[in-house]
């Protein structure tokens, strides 16, 4: 993580800490709400960092690059593709082959 990100983190915690602190003494001696809104501002603030670790894990991620793992409908479609013998065939949907194909005769649906 960069110095300006951890640094910001150490702000975030500071600052999640002062409002825990400020929530504690609010159940003591004052309103309840106000406690209440107060432990949400210092939850908001420790969700900030885990997001900031996040987008830091996300960045040195995507800075190695790898080749993306394909999905079994990519693997489908690759498949359909290479299985298509020519060009008419393939506009045709299957009922014309070009004069070079080896499968010239149209394919048989007959079990």
């Amino acid at each position: 993580m960069s110095r300006s990100g951890r640094l910001l983190c150490a702000l975030y915690l500071a600052t999640s800490g002062g409002l825990v602190w400020t929530m504690v003494l609010e159940f003591r001696y004052g309103p309840l709400w106000i406690a209440f809104l107060f432990a949400a501002a210092s939850v908001v603030l420790v969700i900030a960092v885990v997001r900031e670790t996040l987008v830091h894990d996300l960045r040195t991620a995507s800075a190695w690059p790898r080749r993306p793992a394909r999905s079994a409908a990519d693997e489908i479609v690759r498949e359909e593709l290479d299985a298509a013998c020519c060009e008419r065939w393939w506009t045709s949907l299957g009922t014309d082959h070009d004069a070079v194909c080896p499968h010239l005769f149209p394919r048989s649906s007959a079990a």
